[in-house]
This record gives C-alpha cells, structure tokens and sequence, in this order.
C-alpha cells in the first residue's frame, strides 16, 4: 500500500520515450506475433522474450491503457520489497523490514517503475530475488526440486534482462560471506550450471545491442583505460544517488572522459583504494567486502565495459541499479538496526520513529519524482531543468510539441536548440526540424529540404528522411526525377519496407512513360503488406489507367473494402472504376453514397454522383 501511495502520481501516467516500442505492436498482437516474439531477432526492440510474451498478454488483458501496465509495475516493484524481506530473514540478518520499506519506497527506483518500458526491470528483479530466496533454502536443504525451481525462475529472469545474470556471481560471495570459505563440492559445482546458462546469455545480449540496436560507431569507440575511468566514477554516482538521492532525473548529463586528465583517475583509484581496505578488513568482517563486491559486480554489465545504447545519450542512468542497490541497501539496513539499542538506549521506540521518519522522507520523495512521469512533457521539461544540455531530449520535446495543435513554433524552436548542442550527432534532429517546417501554415518547403539533406550529410542510410524528401521533391515541378532517386534509396535500404516501395510507386506514377514501373511497385508493395488497403487503392489507380486493366483495378478496390468496408477513398475508386463499365451506373452510384455515408464532406464522392445522377 506505501508503494501503490508513493507512486500514485504517475498511474495515469502516459506512453514515454521508447514506451511504443516495448508495447505490444499491432504486427505482434496475433498468436503469430507470440511466435515471432520468441524465434524473430528483431522482431522486437529487445531480444527479451519473456518480458515482451509478458507484455503481449498484458494488451489483450487492457489494450492500450496505461493505468493496467503502471499498475503491474508498481505491483511486481511492491513483490521485490517484499522478497528482500525474506531474504534479509531467510540470511538471519537485522533490519529485514527497514531494507525492504527502503528498497520499496526509495526514489531512485521511479524511473524503473513509473516507466512502462522499464517492466523489465520489475519483472526480470521479481524473478531474480525469488531465485535467490529458493536457492537459500536449497543450501540449506539441498532439495533437488527446489534446486531446479530456483534454477528455472533465474533462467527466466534473464529471459527479461539479462543483467540478472551476474546472480550467480552474487550468491557465490553471500555463500563465502556466510561460512567464510567456499567448498568446491557444495558450494561452487551446484551454480556452474548457473554460469553456462548467464554467460553466454550476456555475451548474446551484448551482441544483440551492438547488431540490432546499434550500440556502435563512433560513440563507443573508448579505449580500456577510458571504461575503467567511466567505471570507477560511475561506481561513485551509483553509491552517491543511493545515499543522498538529490538531483535525480531522467537523463544525466554525459560527462567528457579524457585519459589525460589526471583527476579522472582519482575516481578508479578511489574504487580500487577501497577495495583494498575492505579486503584487509574482512579479516575481521566480512560484511563490507560482500557488499561492496555484490554492489560493483551486480553493476558491472552498465559500467561502460560492455556496450549498450543509452550510453549514447549518459554514462549512467537510475535504473541501472536498479538490483545492484540491495548490495549496499540491505548492509546499511542492517547496521541500522543493529547499532539502533546503542543509540536509543531506553528503548526501541525513538530508533523505530527515526526509520519510520527516513522511509516517510523517502515515500515523499518517491511521490514528487513520480510526478514528473504523469505526461511526456512534464518529464522532459523537468529533465531540461537538471540537464540543459541533452540535445535528446530538446528533441524528444519537440515532437511532444509537434504533436500538439498550435505548438509548431516551439517544436521548431526545441529542434534548434538540439541541433545547436549537438550539430554533428543530431540527424535526428535534422529530420524532425525538417517535418515541423513541412507542416507549418504556409508550409517552408526549401527550409524542410535543407533539413532533410543535412540530416542525409550526417547520416546517409537515414530511411525516413530519403523518403521524406522525395516525397517533398515529387510535389515540386521539375523535381520528379529527384524525387524518385531519393526514394529509390530508401527501397534500396530497406526492401522489406511496403510504404517504401508504395512511396517510389507514387512517384513514379507523375514520370512520363513510367506508369509499368510504378505498378510494379505498388504490386511489390501489396505482396509485402497485402492486408494494408490503401496499398491495394494505389495499385488499383494505376492499373485503372492502363487499357484492358479496369477489371484488374476492381479487384484490387474490392480487395481493400474486404479488409476496412468503411474506407471512403476506396468506395470513391471503386465507384469511379464501376462508372466506365457499361450497365454498372447503379453500382457505381451506390459506391460514391457509401463514400459519402462514410465521409460526409467528400466534395470528390459528391461531385462525380451529381456528375453520373446527371447523366
């Protein structure tokens, strides 16, 4: 319930970020998409079957809704405090309720639950911890059947990140932290299996990010001494953010590392000046040794060692730790209350009050970050605030405010400032400052063209923007063979693209002596994608002008009203079509009033029946 109020804020809140690439796609909703979501690589954002099948049934529970996909995450976030209580009990430690209500409600965890994308963290940690709290009880035990339970739950919480797989790791120091030692027999040969399934599931993601994702190029291109220094003051923010969690937001500014500045050194050699200590102290305790290697190497996967996308945008982000802060969580929990008589000699209740008063700042705290998700706008404007100089986000707000009516100026005016911070990486600004000029009223087409052909500068194999710009180019006279060759090139890179080749067919319909060409594109189109009825139309137009092929254009506009019968501008064809044929006037007349059941307002439809009812 203290989860469910903390989060309240953000249960309505909307689709964010990268929010639709991680929600069901209407090309996965069919029990094909299920299949495709398990054997496709890059059917989906991520190869992470598990948590997209999760996501898959969560559309047909409740669709689109938000509210039922927040709701989940708060609930699978509320599991996993719950689980860090049983464990903390199962290990016999003090402080198990502190460490949970603390994991639960403490604000650097609101990016991993408020976030719909980041279900994979919730789910992937819900099963992590409940292999970890099986598995105690198996060392304990040594039952076979919890063994493999334990054993399954981990294989499928990799299943939805793969970050999970520094599990075994882990349990190996909390078996060296319990008894002091590690036996071969007992304790080591039982998680090799553990390890031939994690390692190579690491390897596979690391090579899916780098393949199909595109954590690659020149942005990741750092030398060993570069992620050890990306490592080490990434170790420092983690602990810092956890300790004192000010300043959090969306997206950190991503700091310059230069292996010729000597001070950046100074965060490595902190790490390993620690480490050291630790190491002569665990003579004595054990405790800090086993959390500081828990904490480091739960984080290692997002230390810069490995490549992954968002380092693209910052070197860290809040729910990169998202299991890794139970390493220092839980220790801090338990010398909480365990020095707690000490201080509060005359009874336990002053020590209860002041955990009490910790996890209420806490639970505030959590309430007011969560606020920032309620909209995509809010959030981004709040990130802006702490992080002035993330072109990505100017960005993304501005195609926040594309979207909105009346807002065109201030999109443009955020592209600007994406582009004035980073004007080499920032295609994607060039494309979408192209798109607001296209659509201003009167539109700035030579200003949108600029745009496009800058964004094509910095990056060639730019789909969208070859076919924006020849779509702009076919509408402009005398640039129809532009237009083509642009479109061409986005056939070329994607050829498995139906709107690619329907966008050439469309252009090449307006060339003279081209039509045969253009068909045959608008044919590719349909065989790709042949349940899209505007693709039939565009074929049906152009076979309709070729003589003896009306009979094949019907077809094609029958085809298309089998798949959306209420689709006015195929009536509209179809009745055009039907108005050449000798005796089919009255069917041709039936379709245009179906079009203009449909859409009232279409002045064509209405024109062409008062043109026939005339005749």
């Amino acid at each position: 319930m203290a989860t469910l109020v903390a989060y309240w804020p953000a249960l309505a809140g909307g689709m964010l970020w990268d929010d639709s690439s991680h929600v069901t796609a209407p090309a996965l909703q069919s029990l094909h998409g299920l299949w495709r979501i398990w054997f496709e690589l890059g059917a989906t954002q991520q190869y992470y079957p598990l948590l997209h099948s999760a996501f898959w049934f969560e559309h047909r529970l409740w669709g689109d809704s938000v509210v039922g996909y927040h709701l989940l995450n708060v609930f699978l976030h509320a599991a996993c405090a719950c689980l860090v209580v049983l464990i903390v009990r199962r290990l016999a430690l003090p402080g198990a309720w502190l460490a949970g209500f603390v994991f639960a409600l403490h604000p650097v965890f609101v990016e991993a639950v408020a976030w719909i994308s980041e279900q994979k963290s919730v789910l992937s940690g819900a099963l992590c911890l409940s292999a970890l709290f099986v598995y105690l009880g198996f060392d304990r035990s040594r039952n076979r059947r919890s063994y493999f339970l334990a054993l399954g739950l981990f294989l499928l919480s990799m299943l939805c990140k793969s970050v999970t797989a520094t599990l075994p790791a882990a349990m190996l120091v909390i078996l060296w932290w319990r008894q002091g030692r590690l036996g071969w027999k007992r304790d080591v040969l039982p998680l090799v299996p553990w390890f031939a399934l994690a390692i190579p599931m690491g390897l596979f993601t690391a090579w899916v990010e780098r393949t199909y994702i595109g954590a690659r190029g020149s942005d990741f291109n750092l030398t060993f001494i570069q992620r050890v220094l990306i490592a080490g003051r990434d170790l420092w923010f983690y602990a810092a953010k956890l300790i004192l969690p000010i300043g959090l937001t969306f997206s950190y500014p991503r700091w310059q590392i230069d292996s010729g500045a000597w001070w950046q050194y100074l965060y490595p050699l902190g790490v390993l000046a620690v480490a050291v200590l630790l190491l002569i102290a665990a003579r004595r305790t054990r405790g800090p040794l086993a959390a500081f290697l828990i904490f480091a190497g739960t984080l290692a996967p997002a230390l810069g060692f490995l490549n992954v996308l968002p380092f693209r945008y910052s070197w860290v982000a809040d729910h990169f730790q998202y299991l890794a802060s139970l390493g220092l969580i839980v220790p801090l929990a338990a010398l909480a209350a365990t020095a707690a008589p000490g201080i509060f000699p005359a009874g336990e209740s002053r020590g209860m009050a002041l955990a009490a008063a910790v996890v209420a700042i806490l639970g505030i705290l959590t309430m007011r970050q969560s606020a920032q998700y309620r909209d995509e706008e809010t959030l981004y404007r709040a990130t802006l605030a702490r992080n002035p100089s993330s072109w990505l986000v100017h960005n993304n707000l501005g195609i926040v405010l594309e979207g909105q009516p009346g807002r065109l100026r201030d999109a443009i005016a955020e592209f600007q400032a994406a582009l004035r911070l980073s004007p080499i990486y920032a295609a994607a600004a060039h494309f979408n400052l192209g798109d607001a000029y296209s659509r201003l009223d009167p539109p700035d087409i030579p200003a949108a063209i600029a745009e496009y052909q800058a964004g094509l500068r910095i990056k060639p194999d730019y789909i969208e923007a070859h076919t924006n710009l020849g779509t702009l180019l076919a509408g402009i006279p005398g640039r129809t063979d532009d237009a083509i060759f642009e479109l061409q090139k986005a056939v070329r890179l994607e050829p498995d693209q139906a709107q690619a080749h329907a966008n050439l067919g469309n252009a090449l319909a307006q060339a003279p002596g081209r039509l045969p060409e253009a068909i045959q594109e608008f044919a590719t189109a349909v065989r790709l994608d042949p349940n899209m009825p505007e693709l039939r139309c565009n074929l049906g137009s152009a076979l309709a002008q070729v003589p003896g092929r009306l009979p094949d254009a019907i077809a094609q506009f029958e085809a298309a009203l089998r798949i959306n019968p209420n689709f006015a501008a195929a009536h509209f064809l179809l009745g055009t079509a039907l108005a050449q044929v000798p005796g089919r006037t009255p069917d041709a007349i039936a379709e245009y009033r179906e079009a203009l059941r449909i859409q009232p307002d279409y002045q064509a439809a209405q024109q062409s029946l008062d043109e026939l009812l005339a005749r």
